[in-house]
């Protein structure tokens, strides 16, 4: 793989391949993200379906973001 560097006197960047152990940093890097970001999806889907379990239950959305906080996206 290829990385870039950039310096204020290269602001063009000189273009370099990575040694194994850069690599391997940036895929465990990209792991993580790629984790968390899962795990914050999830977090979503799992407040969403709260709050519509809770509108089902007869309540308004104000009612229910009163409860939980939740504030469902704009559409």
């Amino acid at each position: 793989m290829e990385k870039t560097i950039f310096t204020p006197d290269n602001v063009q960047g000189t273009t370099v391949t990575m040694d194994a152990a850069e690599e391997a940093a940036m895929l465990i890097v990209n792991a993580q993200i790629e984790s968390e970001l899962a795990s914050d999806a999830a977090k979503l889907s799992a407040k969403a379906a709260g709050n519509q379990k809770l509108l089902d239950l007869g309540l308004t959305q104000e009612e229910a973001t009163a409860l939980t906080g939740y504030v469902p996206p704009s559409e």
